[in-house]
């Protein structure tokens, strides 16, 4: 098993890597507008999953999965030659759902604003079933003047 820092080290440098190639383009018309937002790397080295996010419609995200499929083989060769490794780990490439799990995030909060601004209006409304003030006060004693 090969040092954390270093499986951490090795996955900065096949993001970067992988980010590059993505901006200079693929010769792929089906590649969409696509982000590498994480890569992790196994304990052994030998295997790299590369999480990506695709702005677009539904059928650009499967267009955009296809070609980074198709190009899985030439992106593993080009990280093999930058970064120098005995054995250059397998990529998987694994859509992000990060911004479902944000937008689903986003609706609780509205949810949750919305029923806090209901109950203030219940409480601004709302009185004391008892007292105003339900502390029991001590007694005042009387001191008859002589």
């Amino acid at each position: 098993m090969a040092d954390p820092a270093r499986a951490r080290k090795l996955a900065d440098r096949i993001k970067e890597i992988v980010a590059k190639r993505l901006d200079r383009g693929l010769r792929d018309p089906r590649l969409g507008f696509v982000t590498i937002t994480d890569v992790q790397v196994t304990g052994d080295l030998q295997h790299a999953t590369v999480f990506y996010t695709v702005y677009g419609s539904e059928q650009e995200r499967e267009d955009s999965a296809a070609a980074l499929k198709a190009a899985t083989g030439m992106l593993r060769s080009e990280i093999g030659r930058k970064l120098g490794v005995r054995l250059t780990p397998s990529l998987e490439f694994i859509p992000d759902a990060l911004p479902d799990n944000a937008g689903h995030i986003e609706d609780l909060l509205r949810e949750a604003r919305e029923r806090d601004e209901h109950v203030a209006g219940i409480a601004a409304s709302a009185t004391f079933a008892g007292e105003a003030d339900p502390y029991v006060k001590p007694r005042e004693l009387e001191y008859e003047e002589d």
